[in-house]
Protein backbone atom coordinates (compact mmCIF):
# COMPACT_ATOMS: atom_id res chain seq x y z
CA UNK A 1 0.00 0.00 0.00
CA UNK A 2 1.36 3.66 -1.12
CA UNK A 3 0.81 6.21 1.60
CA UNK A 4 0.51 9.61 0.71
CA UNK A 5 0.66 10.68 3.97
CA UNK A 6 3.64 12.67 5.22
CA UNK A 7 4.11 15.94 7.35
CA UNK A 8 7.58 17.74 7.07
CA UNK A 9 6.60 19.53 10.77
CA UNK A 10 6.29 16.29 12.56
CA UNK A 11 9.60 14.85 11.08
CA UNK A 12 11.32 17.95 12.27
CA UNK A 13 9.68 17.12 15.72
CA UNK A 14 11.50 13.48 15.62
CA UNK A 15 8.56 11.42 14.40
CA UNK A 16 8.76 10.29 10.94
CA UNK A 17 5.86 8.39 9.94
CA UNK A 18 6.82 7.47 6.75
CA UNK A 19 9.30 5.11 8.92
CA UNK A 20 5.69 3.54 10.59
CA UNK A 21 4.99 2.81 7.42
CA UNK A 22 7.92 1.05 6.55
CA UNK A 23 8.23 -0.70 9.58
CA UNK A 24 4.44 -2.47 9.26
CA UNK A 25 5.50 -3.94 5.62
CA UNK A 26 8.35 -5.12 7.07
CA UNK A 27 6.57 -6.56 9.49
CA UNK A 28 3.39 -8.37 7.62
CA UNK A 29 5.38 -11.37 6.79
CA UNK A 30 6.27 -12.12 10.29
CA UNK A 31 2.55 -11.16 11.31
CA UNK A 32 1.35 -13.80 8.53
CA UNK A 33 3.32 -16.61 10.24
CA UNK A 34 1.01 -16.26 13.12
CA UNK A 35 -2.61 -16.41 11.53
CA UNK A 36 -4.95 -19.13 12.81
CA UNK A 37 -8.88 -19.83 12.57
CA UNK A 38 -10.64 -17.14 13.57
CA UNK A 39 -8.40 -14.13 12.34
CA UNK A 40 -10.98 -11.97 10.75
CA UNK A 41 -8.81 -8.40 9.67
CA UNK A 42 -5.82 -8.00 8.85
CA UNK A 43 -3.29 -5.40 9.65
CA UNK A 44 -4.34 -1.55 9.34
CA UNK A 45 -7.54 -1.41 10.90
CA UNK A 46 -8.44 0.76 14.38
CA UNK A 47 -9.41 -2.93 16.40
CA UNK A 48 -8.31 -6.30 15.50
CA UNK A 49 -11.03 -8.69 14.94
CA UNK A 50 -11.56 -12.56 15.96
CA UNK A 51 -13.77 -14.87 15.80
CA UNK A 52 -13.18 -17.38 18.40
CA UNK A 53 -15.11 -21.07 18.02
CA UNK A 54 -17.04 -21.59 20.70
CA UNK A 55 -18.84 -25.01 19.77
CA UNK A 56 -18.85 -27.52 22.67
CA UNK A 57 -18.37 -24.74 25.32
CA UNK A 58 -20.77 -24.62 28.07
CA UNK A 59 -20.22 -21.39 29.25
CA UNK A 60 -17.16 -19.58 27.67
CA UNK A 61 -15.34 -16.78 29.54
CA UNK A 62 -12.18 -14.96 28.26
CA UNK A 63 -9.02 -14.88 29.86
CA UNK A 64 -6.73 -11.86 29.43
CA UNK A 65 -2.97 -11.11 30.72
CA UNK A 66 -0.43 -7.98 30.37
CA UNK A 67 2.97 -7.90 30.65
CA UNK A 68 5.99 -6.35 29.07
CA UNK A 69 9.76 -7.78 29.29
CA UNK A 70 11.08 -5.73 31.67
CA UNK A 71 14.90 -4.67 32.09
CA UNK A 72 16.44 -7.35 30.14
CA UNK A 73 15.97 -5.35 26.89
CA UNK A 74 18.23 -3.23 27.89
CA UNK A 75 20.41 -6.49 27.26
CA UNK A 76 18.96 -6.65 23.98
CA UNK A 77 19.87 -2.72 23.47
CA UNK A 78 23.23 -3.43 24.32
CA UNK A 79 23.98 -6.45 22.46
CA UNK A 80 22.21 -4.73 19.64
CA UNK A 81 19.86 -7.80 19.07
CA UNK A 82 16.73 -7.52 18.95
CA UNK A 83 14.52 -10.47 17.73
CA UNK A 84 14.19 -12.47 20.92
CA UNK A 85 12.63 -10.27 23.28
CA UNK A 86 9.03 -10.55 21.76
CA UNK A 87 9.32 -14.16 22.56
CA UNK A 88 9.68 -12.84 26.54
CA UNK A 89 6.20 -10.41 25.92
CA UNK A 90 4.42 -13.21 24.38
CA UNK A 91 5.58 -15.72 27.06
CA UNK A 92 5.11 -13.79 30.01
CA UNK A 93 1.28 -12.83 29.22
CA UNK A 94 0.31 -16.96 27.40
CA UNK A 95 2.20 -18.48 30.67
CA UNK A 96 0.40 -16.45 33.11
CA UNK A 97 -3.43 -17.02 30.82
CA UNK A 98 -2.85 -21.19 30.89
CA UNK A 99 -2.56 -21.00 34.54
CA UNK A 100 -6.33 -20.90 34.95
CA UNK A 101 -6.71 -23.58 31.90
CA UNK A 102 -6.94 -20.82 29.19
CA UNK A 103 -6.45 -21.76 25.25
CA UNK A 104 -4.68 -18.18 23.87
CA UNK A 105 -6.49 -17.11 20.98
CA UNK A 106 -4.67 -13.42 20.39
CA UNK A 107 -2.10 -11.20 21.28
CA UNK A 108 -1.24 -7.80 20.72
CA UNK A 109 2.26 -5.85 21.08
CA UNK A 110 2.81 -2.40 22.44
CA UNK A 111 6.52 -0.59 21.04
CA UNK A 112 7.25 2.52 22.38
CA UNK A 113 10.77 3.40 20.60
CA UNK A 114 12.86 6.38 20.60
CA UNK A 115 13.64 6.38 16.82
CA UNK A 116 11.61 4.50 14.74
CA UNK A 117 13.83 2.62 12.84
CA UNK A 118 11.85 -0.14 10.41
CA UNK A 119 14.27 -2.76 10.52
CA UNK A 120 14.66 -2.89 14.50
CA UNK A 121 10.61 -2.99 15.06
CA UNK A 122 10.64 -5.61 12.44
CA UNK A 123 12.71 -7.35 14.43
CA UNK A 124 11.27 -7.03 17.46
CA UNK A 125 7.41 -7.69 16.01
CA UNK A 126 9.39 -10.74 14.53
CA UNK A 127 9.64 -11.62 17.95
CA UNK A 128 6.59 -11.31 19.14
CA UNK A 129 5.59 -13.74 15.91
CA UNK A 130 7.62 -16.56 16.44
CA UNK A 131 6.54 -16.22 20.31
CA UNK A 132 2.68 -16.27 18.77
CA UNK A 133 3.29 -19.17 16.80
CA UNK A 134 4.71 -21.20 19.66
CA UNK A 135 1.78 -20.25 22.14
CA UNK A 136 -0.61 -21.06 19.09
CA UNK A 137 -2.24 -17.93 18.78
CA UNK A 138 -2.62 -15.10 16.24
CA UNK A 139 -0.98 -12.11 16.32
CA UNK A 140 -3.67 -9.99 15.34
CA UNK A 141 -2.55 -5.88 16.24
CA UNK A 142 -0.23 -3.96 18.04
CA UNK A 143 1.01 -0.36 17.91
CA UNK A 144 4.71 1.65 17.51
CA UNK A 145 5.27 5.03 18.83
CA UNK A 146 7.85 6.75 18.69
CA UNK A 147 9.02 9.61 21.63
CA UNK A 148 11.51 11.83 20.67
CA UNK A 149 13.36 14.00 23.50
CA UNK A 150 11.66 11.61 26.19
CA UNK A 151 13.29 8.40 25.30
CA UNK A 152 17.24 7.99 23.67
CA UNK A 153 16.82 7.38 20.35
CA UNK A 154 18.26 3.72 20.81
CA UNK A 155 15.95 3.06 23.76
CA UNK A 156 12.89 1.17 23.50
CA UNK A 157 10.50 -0.29 25.41
CA UNK A 158 7.97 -3.48 24.39
CA UNK A 159 4.51 -4.78 26.15
CA UNK A 160 1.77 -6.54 25.30
CA UNK A 161 -1.11 -8.54 26.23
CA UNK A 162 -2.87 -11.63 25.05
CA UNK A 163 -7.08 -13.26 25.43
CA UNK A 164 -7.66 -16.40 25.76
CA UNK A 165 -10.72 -18.79 26.69
CA UNK A 166 -11.68 -21.17 28.67
CA UNK A 167 -14.99 -22.85 29.57
CA UNK A 168 -15.85 -21.81 33.30
CA UNK A 169 -16.29 -25.53 33.96
CA UNK A 170 -13.02 -26.26 33.15
CA UNK A 171 -11.43 -23.41 35.11
CA UNK A 172 -8.93 -24.60 37.12
CA UNK A 173 -9.68 -24.28 40.80
CA UNK A 174 -7.16 -24.51 43.87
CA UNK A 175 -9.85 -25.69 46.41
CA UNK A 176 -9.55 -28.75 44.29
CA UNK A 177 -5.96 -29.25 45.88
CA UNK A 178 -5.18 -32.32 48.31
CA UNK A 179 -2.42 -33.21 50.29
CA UNK A 180 -0.76 -36.51 48.32
CA UNK A 181 -1.21 -34.02 45.18
CA UNK A 182 2.12 -34.17 43.10
CA UNK A 183 4.02 -31.10 42.43
CA UNK A 184 5.70 -31.27 38.72
CA UNK A 185 8.39 -29.20 37.44
CA UNK A 186 8.44 -27.97 33.61
CA UNK A 187 12.23 -26.32 33.25
CA UNK A 188 13.00 -23.04 32.66
CA UNK A 189 15.55 -22.10 29.76
CA UNK A 190 17.35 -19.87 31.97
CA UNK A 191 16.24 -16.11 33.74
CA UNK A 192 13.66 -15.97 31.63
CA UNK A 193 12.41 -12.42 32.30
CA UNK A 194 12.60 -11.67 35.69
CA UNK A 195 14.82 -10.17 38.29
CA UNK A 196 16.66 -8.10 35.22
CA UNK A 197 17.68 -5.31 37.63
CA UNK A 198 19.53 -7.38 40.04
CA UNK A 199 21.28 -9.28 37.20
CA UNK A 200 21.88 -6.23 35.35
CA UNK A 201 23.64 -4.96 38.78
CA UNK A 202 25.26 -8.14 39.54
CA UNK A 203 27.20 -8.54 36.01
CA UNK A 204 27.64 -4.62 35.83
CA UNK A 205 26.10 -5.29 32.27
CA UNK A 206 26.97 -1.38 30.85
CA UNK A 207 30.84 -2.24 31.19
CA UNK A 208 30.77 -6.12 30.97
CA UNK A 209 32.38 -7.84 27.84
CA UNK A 210 28.64 -9.81 27.09
CA UNK A 211 29.90 -10.87 23.65
CA UNK A 212 32.50 -13.08 25.71
CA UNK A 213 32.21 -16.91 26.63
CA UNK A 214 32.15 -17.67 30.47
CA UNK A 215 33.11 -21.16 30.73
CA UNK A 216 30.74 -21.94 33.32
CA UNK A 217 28.19 -21.39 31.11
CA UNK A 218 29.45 -22.42 27.60
CA UNK A 219 28.22 -19.42 25.52
CA UNK A 220 28.76 -15.96 26.35
CA UNK A 221 27.19 -13.80 28.91
CA UNK A 222 25.21 -11.79 26.74
CA UNK A 223 23.82 -14.52 24.99
CA UNK A 224 22.91 -16.58 28.35
CA UNK A 225 21.09 -13.25 29.45
CA UNK A 226 19.49 -13.02 26.10
CA UNK A 227 18.12 -16.33 26.27
CA UNK A 228 14.23 -16.29 25.55
CA UNK A 229 11.23 -17.37 28.03
CA UNK A 230 10.15 -21.31 27.63
CA UNK A 231 6.51 -20.97 26.24
CA UNK A 232 4.49 -22.90 27.97
CA UNK A 233 0.98 -23.32 26.89
CA UNK A 234 1.34 -26.33 24.69
CA UNK A 235 2.36 -29.66 26.82
CA UNK A 236 0.60 -27.67 29.85
CA UNK A 237 -2.72 -27.85 28.11
CA UNK A 238 -2.01 -31.16 26.93
CA UNK A 239 -1.44 -32.33 30.76
CA UNK A 240 -4.81 -30.91 31.16
CA UNK A 241 -6.68 -33.26 29.02
CA UNK A 242 -5.14 -36.01 30.28
CA UNK A 243 -4.62 -35.91 34.09
CA UNK A 244 -6.40 -34.09 36.88
CA UNK A 245 -4.25 -30.87 37.48
CA UNK A 246 -5.60 -29.03 40.24
CA UNK A 247 -3.47 -25.95 39.97
CA UNK A 248 -0.91 -24.27 38.09
CA UNK A 249 1.82 -21.60 38.95
CA UNK A 250 3.75 -19.68 36.59
CA UNK A 251 7.41 -18.89 38.26
CA UNK A 252 8.02 -15.61 37.10
CA UNK A 253 9.13 -12.18 39.63
CA UNK A 254 9.17 -13.25 43.34
CA UNK A 255 10.16 -16.94 42.30
CA UNK A 256 8.98 -19.68 44.34
CA UNK A 257 8.08 -17.86 47.72
CA UNK A 258 6.01 -15.81 45.80
CA UNK A 259 4.06 -17.91 42.54
CA UNK A 260 3.80 -21.47 44.40
CA UNK A 261 1.42 -20.16 47.03
CA UNK A 262 -0.82 -18.98 44.46
CA UNK A 263 -2.42 -21.81 43.52
CA UNK A 264 -2.49 -23.39 47.20
CA UNK A 265 -5.75 -23.10 49.72
CA UNK A 266 -4.81 -22.31 53.13
CA UNK A 267 -3.51 -25.13 55.42
CA UNK A 268 -1.70 -26.99 52.85
CA UNK A 269 1.81 -26.57 51.69
CA UNK A 270 3.95 -27.70 48.66
CA UNK A 271 7.09 -29.60 50.44
CA UNK A 272 9.51 -29.55 47.78
CA UNK A 273 12.63 -31.43 46.52
CA UNK A 274 15.64 -29.22 46.59
CA UNK A 275 17.61 -32.16 44.87
CA UNK A 276 14.92 -32.62 42.51
CA UNK A 277 15.63 -29.12 41.26
CA UNK A 278 18.13 -29.05 38.49
CA UNK A 279 19.72 -25.63 39.06
CA UNK A 280 20.81 -24.02 35.43
CA UNK A 281 25.05 -22.79 35.64
CA UNK A 282 23.39 -18.92 35.00
CA UNK A 283 21.46 -18.60 38.85
CA UNK A 284 24.83 -20.82 40.19
CA UNK A 285 26.91 -17.81 38.60
CA UNK A 286 24.96 -14.87 39.52
CA UNK A 287 24.52 -16.41 42.91
CA UNK A 288 28.13 -16.59 43.30
CA UNK A 289 28.95 -13.01 41.76
CA UNK A 290 26.61 -11.45 43.67
CA UNK A 291 27.10 -12.96 47.01
CA UNK A 292 23.33 -13.73 47.05
CA UNK A 293 21.79 -16.07 49.71
CA UNK A 294 19.88 -19.14 48.17
CA UNK A 295 17.01 -18.04 49.89
CA UNK A 296 16.98 -14.70 47.99
CA UNK A 297 17.60 -16.68 44.81
CA UNK A 298 14.51 -19.00 45.25
CA UNK A 299 12.46 -15.40 46.25
CA UNK A 300 13.69 -13.37 42.97
CA UNK A 301 14.42 -15.99 40.37
CA UNK A 302 12.69 -19.45 38.60
CA UNK A 303 15.99 -21.24 39.17
CA UNK A 304 15.48 -23.67 36.49
CA UNK A 305 11.63 -24.34 37.04
CA UNK A 306 9.33 -22.15 34.95
CA UNK A 307 6.03 -23.65 35.78
CA UNK A 308 4.69 -25.61 38.43
CA UNK A 309 1.64 -28.01 38.33
CA UNK A 310 -0.11 -29.64 40.88
CA UNK A 311 -1.49 -32.88 39.94
CA UNK A 312 -3.20 -36.07 41.40
CA UNK A 313 -1.16 -38.86 42.96
CA UNK A 314 -2.72 -41.37 40.44
CA UNK A 315 -2.76 -39.46 37.09
CA UNK A 316 0.45 -37.86 37.71
CA UNK A 317 2.58 -40.62 35.31
CA UNK A 318 -0.19 -38.95 32.84
CA UNK A 319 0.67 -36.03 33.16
CA UNK A 320 4.39 -36.09 33.02
CA UNK A 321 3.75 -38.25 29.55
CA UNK A 322 2.02 -35.28 28.40
CA UNK A 323 4.63 -32.63 29.50
CA UNK A 324 7.54 -34.25 28.13
CA UNK A 325 11.00 -35.84 28.79
CA UNK A 326 11.90 -33.14 31.02
CA UNK A 327 9.16 -32.34 33.49
CA UNK A 328 9.64 -33.88 37.00
CA UNK A 329 8.22 -34.56 40.15
CA UNK A 330 10.11 -32.17 42.44
CA UNK A 331 7.40 -32.17 45.61
CA UNK A 332 4.30 -33.22 46.99
CA UNK A 333 1.23 -31.16 48.65
CA UNK A 334 1.58 -31.74 52.99
CA UNK A 335 -0.46 -29.84 55.20
CA UNK A 336 0.69 -27.14 56.61
CA UNK A 337 0.31 -23.62 57.24
CA UNK A 338 3.79 -22.02 55.53
CA UNK A 339 2.41 -22.59 51.77
CA UNK A 340 5.96 -23.31 50.45
CA UNK A 341 8.84 -25.80 52.55
CA UNK A 342 11.83 -25.65 50.44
Amino acid sequence: MEHKSESPSYAAAGVDIRAGYRGVELMKKHVARTLIPGVVSGLGGFGGLFAPELGGMAEPLLVSGTDGVGTKLRIAQLMDRHDTVGIDCVAMCVNDIVCCGAKPLFFLDYIAIGKNVPEKVADLVSGVAEGCVRAGCALIGGETAEHPGVMAPEDYDLAGFAVGIVDKQDILDPAAVVPGDRVLALPSSGLHSNGYSLVRKVFDVERADLGATVPELGMSLGEALLTPTRIYVKPVLDAIKVSEVHGISHITGGGFYENVPRCIPDGLCARLDRAAIAVPPIFRLLQERGNIPERDMFNTFNMGVGMVLLVSAATADRALEALGPEARVIGEIVRGEDKVAL
